[in-house]
C-alpha cells in the first residue's frame, strides 16, 4: 500500500510539469511527514551522505573532459580520420559519422555532447555532399547515443552509485556491446545508402589516412589513458575521470590550441552548471531510494515477482518494457536512479548478473534518448539539423528499429556484456 502511495505522489507531481528532481524530493518529504515516524533530521543527513560516494566524483570530471573536447577541435579531427577510413563506401560520410560518434563516445561519456560535437560539423557537410538532411539527422541522432554505452559513461556511473556494482567492470562490459551497436548502426547506414545510391567520397590514400590519424591521435590517446589506466589497475574509474579532464584541458589548450586560456572559464562554468543539475537529481534520488528501502518496497516486489513464478526471461522482458515506457517521460539519469534500486534486488534474486543488468539498462536508455517526447538526442539534433521533432522522429526509425533488435540481443545473450570483464577477472 505504501508503495502505491509513494508512486502515486511521484506521478501526480510529475504530471504537473514539475522537474523530476523536485518531484522526487517533494514525494519523499510528503511521505515522511504524513506516513512515517522517520525524523526529518535524517533527511538532511541523507542529503549529504547520499553524494559522499567516491564514484560520484567521476561525473563532474567526465562532463568537464567532454566539454573541453567538444569545444577543442577534437571532434573535427576524429571526423576527418573516420571519413578517410570509410568515406569511399556507400553512404561514406554517414559511416564516418557512426565511426566518429563511436570514437568521440569513448572520450566524452555523454550522448548529447556526442551529437553536438559530431553533428554540428558533419550534418552541414553531408547536406553539402548531396545527402538528404533526414538521412544525416537519423545517423547522428542514433549514433550519438553510443556516448552512454561505450565507456566512459555517466549513466554507468549513475547505475554503479545506485546499486554498488563495480564501475570498472561496467566500463569493461560496455566495450563489446558498444562496438557491436556501432557495427549494427553502420550496417543500417550502409544498406540504406546502397539502396538509394547516396554519394560516396573518393578513396583516400594511405598517406591521407596516416596524416588524419596523426592529427587525431592526441584525442584518441584519451581512450588509452582512461581504459588502459583502469585495466592495468593504475587508477580507479574516478581517478581516470580526473586524469581525462586534465588531459582534455592540455590537448585542447596547449596541443591543438583551438581553445584559448580566456575560453577556459566559460567551459568550466558550463560544466559546473551541468554537474550541479545532475548532482541535484542524484541527491533527491538517493532520498527516494532511502524511503523505498525504509518501507522495504524493493524486497516486497522481489518476493511478489518470484512468488508469481516469473523467471529471468519473463522478468527481463518486463524490465525492457518498463524502461522503454519510462524513456517516454524521463531522461536517463532520473530513470536509472529511480528504477535501478527497485529492479536490481529482483534481478539478483533471479540470478541475473548485476553487470549484465546494468548494460541492459544503459541500452534501454540509449533507445529512450532517440524517440519522443523526451528524447534528449532528438532535441539536440533537431536544433543542429533545423528539423521539427516529428520530421526527425520519422527520419530515425530505421536506426531505432536496429537498436531495438540489438536490445533483444543484449538482453538474452549475457556473454556479449560479460566476456571481457570475466576475462579480466573483474566479475
Amino acid at each position: 500500500m505504501n508503495g502505491l502511495i509513494i508512486f502515486g505522489l511521484l506521478v501526480a507531481l510529475m504530471l504537473t510539469g514539475m522537474p523530476v528532481s523536485i518531484s522526487l524530493g517533494l514525494t519523499v518529504l510528503t511521505f515522511i511527514f504524513a506516513f512515517t515516524d522517520v525524523p526529518v533530521a535524517s533527511v538532511a543527513l541523507k542529503l549529504f551522505t547520499g553524494i559522499e560516494k567516491f564514484e560520484i566524483m567521476a561525473i563532474p570530471f567526465f562532463i568537464l573532459a567532454g566539454n573541453f573536447l567538444t569545444h577543442g577541435g577534437v571532434a573535427r579531427r576524429m571526423i576527418n580520420f573516420a571519413a578517410a577510413m570509410v568515406g569511399h563506401w556507400y553512404g561514406g560520410l554517414g559511416l564516418a559519422g557512426v565511426l566518429a560518434c563511436a570514437l568521440f563516445a569513448a572520450v566524452s561519456g555523454s550522448s548529447p555532447a556526442t551529437v553536438v560535437a559530431i553533428g554540428s560539423i558533419l550534418l552541414p557537410a553531408m547536406v553539402k555532399a548531396g545527402f538528404p538532411p533526414k538521412f544525416g539527422a537519423g545517423v547522428i541522432t542514433t549514433s550519438g547515443a553510443l556516448g552512454i554505452l561505450i565507456p566512459p559513461s555517466i549513466v554507468m556511473v549513475m547505475y554503479s552509485v545506485s546499486t554498488n556494482t563495480s564501475l570498472g567492470a561496467l566500463f569493461m562490459a560496455g566495450v563489446i556491446p558498444g562496438l557491436a551497436l556501432a557495427g549494427f548502426l553502420g550496417f543500417t547506414t550502409w544498406w540504406r545508402a546502397r539502396k538509394y545510391n547516396y554519394p560516396r567520397q573518393p578513396k583516400a590514400s594511405w598517406a591521407v589516412r596516416l596524416r588524419t590519424l596523426r592529427e587525431s591521435l592526441w584525442g584518441l590517446m584519451l581512450i588509452v589513458v582512461v581504459m588502459g589506466g583502469i585495466y592495468t589497475g593504475l587508477f580507479t574509474p574516478t581517478e581516470a575521470a580526473a586524469m581525462s579532464a586534465v588531459y582534455a584541458f592540455i590537448i585542447a589548450v596547449f596541443v591543438y590550441k583551438d581553445l584559448g586560456l580566456k575560453d577556459v572559464p566559460r567551459v568550466l562554468l558550463a560544466s559546473a552548471n551541468m554537474s550541479a543539475m545532475l548532482l541535484y537529481i542524484i541527491t533527491n534520488a538517493v532520498l527516494f531510494s532511502f524511503v523505498l528501502a525504509n518501507e522495504q518496497i524493493p524486497q516486497h516486489l522481489a518476493d511478489w515477482l518470484v512468488g508469481m513464478g516469473l523467471g529471468p526471461i519473463a522478468f527481463l522482458l518486463v524490465c525492457n518494457v518498463l524502461l522503454l515506457v519510462a524513456g517516454n517521460f524521463m531522461e536517463p539519469s532520473s530513470i536509472v536512479l529511480i528504477m535501478a534500486p527497485i529492479l536490481f534486488p529482483v534481478a539478483v534474486k533471479l540470478g541475473i548478473d548485476p553487470v549484465h543488468f546494468g548494460i541492459l539498462i544503459v541500452v534501454n536508455m540509449e533507445v529512450g534518448m532517440c524517440h519522443p517526447p523526451v528524447g534528449l538526442n532528438l532535441y539536440v539534433a533537431s536544433g543542429i539539423a533545423k528539423m521539427g521533432i516529428t520530421e526527425l522522429t520519422i527520419a530515425v526509425w530505421p536506426w531505432l528499429l536496429t537498436m531495438l533488435v540489438f536490445l533483444v540481443l543484449v538482453t538474452y545473450w549475457p556473454a556479449m556484456s560479460l566476456w571481457l570483464p570475466r576475462m579480466m577477472g573483474m566479475v
